[in-house]
């Protein structure tokens, strides 16, 4: 069986963050949070490593990452924003990309295996990796929807401390299966301990231990053949031309409402850490330090 391919979402502007966050050293010996992803992964039984990038940041990626993992076959896709179908131009005056779907999308082409998609920014731990790759080379029912699977995080384990994330809220059925899922743009933690989002008129609060999605997904290669049209659809009904994108727990919404997909969540317990602000920095390196200190990740990370 075809190994699964790793999909590394990369091209964002990391505008909260201020700068190339992707790129950013935070292990002991200058590993990124990526090379934690592809160690984490190639360890699971993954095969190659597709990052998805600007064009114009080719070189920082090769040198940062590729140079580091000699044995992994690590690709690139390109994120343009001036390639759109037929009929469609970039707005005048948008910079910020497409989004997550179609950063997806760009490795179009590329992708004939069983893959997931992970965020360049976003410690996962190794477990996710391990149940991603368990659940991508195991059989399913052919009871004709796409077979999906996402790594589900305890909200509270996801959060920042120095300010709002984004997260997809998710609904989780008595079987495991995700029946709905919210991108909430603005859920942190208030001044009295609680967890809320105000991206909304109404503040809506919620449970620690609500699942999330941290765009960790597990994806059959016929999902591939989704992207395009969905994505003219998006286009042709954008609300903001400047800061409406096409992202993919939207995009798996719509397929689980249609009937078109299912989606088994995997219960993930270790905690994440990620970049969102500048801030976070300190914190991520000082964990990645602890998890090498406890044997989790060998010296100097290959």
């Amino acid at each position: 069986m075809q190994k699964p391919a790793l999909v590394i979402m990369a091209a964002g502007l990391g505008s909260r963050y201020g700068g190339l966050k992707q790129a950013e050293p935070v292990g002991p010996h200058g590993e990124l949070i990526i090379d934690y992803s592809i160690h984490d992964a190639a360890k699971a039984g993954f095969g190659r490593v597709i990052c998805i990038i600007k064009p114009e940041n080719r070189e920082i990626f090769e040198e940062r990452i590729g140079s580091r993992h000699s044995e992994a076959r690590i690709e690139y896709a390109y994120q343009r924003m001036t390639e759109l179908p037929d009929g469609f131009s970039v707005p005048e005056g948008r910079q910020k990309p497409w989004g997550t779907a179609h950063a997806v999308m760009c490795c179009a082409g590329l992708l004939h295996e069983p893959f997931a998609v992970i965020n360049a920014d976003d410690y996962y731990g190794p477990e996710p990796f391990e149940e991603l790759h368990r659940f991508l080379t195991a059989q399913h029912p052919d009871n004709g929807k796409l077979q999906l699977c996402m790594a589900g995080y305890r909200l509270a384990n996801t959060l920042s401390d120095k300010g709002t994330v984004a997260r997809g809220v998710c609904t989780v059925d008595a079987n495991g299966k995700l029946t709905d899922i919210d991108e909430r743009l603005k859920i942190g933690w208030t001044a009295d301990g609680r967890i809320t989002d105000v991206s909304r008129e109404t503040e809506q609060e919620y449970a620690p231990d609500t699942p999330v999605s941290m765009n960790c997904w597990g994806c059959p290669s016929a999902l591939m053949e989704e992207f395009a049209p969905r994505f003219v659809r998006f286009l042709q009904q954008m609300k903001d031309p400047l800061k409406s994108e096409f992202l993919l727990p939207e995009m798996i919404g719509d397929l689980l409402r249609e009937g078109r997909a299912e989606v088994t969540v995997l219960p993930v317990h270790n905690k994440w850490y990620g970049v969102t602000y500048r801030e976070d920095h300190e914190k991520v390196a000082a964990a990645m330090e602890e998890l090498t200190r406890q044997g989790l990740y060998p010296e100097v990370l290959k």
